[in-house]
């Protein structure tokens, strides 16, 4: 069979070592059933483009991830989602920003790629456009979790914008990604975020910037990063990598270490990648990032710190 790969990532920096050891387990089986929802896809032949956005999906709908239900709130004391998908086979994508009312907001950026004609909607008008095509509409409140509401009402008090988890050890970048290679040669990328806790109502980050936050071409990479998204913006990481492989001739690790540890700054976050010819790598500069990788090599890994 051919090889497929599978990489995703939960977001950038870690919670505190310290944390009590059911709530890390909690997190590693999170990434562990994401991780299974898009390598059965890949196992059984199906696409990459599948495959992440069953990986994400997963994600959205487990609350310890800034991602769908249990993202972080902005400053108007509400949630305010983005995400994008990415099919490197005819680089065709499809991307959301400041949604307040779809359940999986990486079904919506699905829906755009194929049905609207455009790449990116935003707003209340994306989120009616989305309960037209028969995605799940929810009340905003849908979205509440208590530590996140607890996260919000500190960085409130003390009027600043803050990364997920940012009052422990490291702030935790809070974005979910998932990208892979299909057993068909074929490449995809999905991104999905609730942003930074205290965020200024309307903010949109990286994660629905196609070539910033989310990028794939059949032609070198598929990339889904994590971290400051307005640095993520500034250098267009994801389709820099992709240029410095295919103009430069970069391999993939030699890319995506360029970006991270030498053009974005320490604690700015990481990403995940992989290569059309089944290399992968998930980088970062913060001290940790949730991810996990499958090969059909029966290779697995799942990670919180470097060790």
């Amino acid at each position: 069979m051919a090889r497929f790969v599978l990489c995703i990532h939960g977001g950038a920096g870690v919670i505190g070592r310290d944390q009590d050891t059911a709530r890390i387990a909690a997190y590693r089986d999170g990434l562990s059933r994401a991780l299974d929802a898009g390598r059965l896809i890949l196992e059984t032949g199906g696409k990459a483009l599948d495959a992440v956005q069953a990986a994400v999906l997963a994600m959205e709908e487990n609350p310890l991830f800034n991602a769908g239900r249990g993202a972080v709130y902005n400053s108007a004391g509400g949630h305010e989602l983005d995400a994008a998908v990415m099919d490197g086979s005819s680089l065709a994508c499809g991307a959301v920003a400041g949604l307040s009312r779809v359940r999986n907001p990486i079904r919506a950026a699905r829906l755009v790629m194929e049905r609207s004609g455009h790449v990116l909607l935003a707003g209340p008008a994306a989120d009616s456009w989305a309960g037209e095509q028969g995605l799940q509409l929810v009340d905003n409140s849908w979205f509440d979790d208590p530590y996140r509401y607890e996260q919000w009402m500190k960085a409130s008090a003390a009027s600043r914008v803050q990364m997920d988890h940012a009052d422990e050890p490291d702030s935790a970048k809070g974005t979910v990604g998932a990208v892979a290679l299909d057993t068909h040669g074929h490449l995809a990328a999905a991104t999905s975020t609730g942003g930074m806790t205290n965020k200024k109502h309307g903010r949109v980050g990286d994660t629905p910037i196609i070539g910033s936050g989310t990028y794939a071409n059949d032609q070198s990479c598929a990339i889904s990063c994590t971290g400051t998204g307005e640095q993520f913006m500034r250098h267009v990481v994801a389709h820099a990598i992709h240029a410095r492989m295919s103009l430069a001739g970069e391999s993939l690790t030699d890319a995506c270490d360029h970006l991270v540890h030498r053009v974005l700054t320490p604690g700015d976050g990481g990403l995940i990648a992989v290569g059309k010819d089944g290399s992968w790598a998930m980088p970062y500069n913060s001290l940790g990032m949730f991810r996990a990788v499958v090969t059909s090599d029966g290779e697995r890994a799942v990670a919180i710190w470097e060790d």
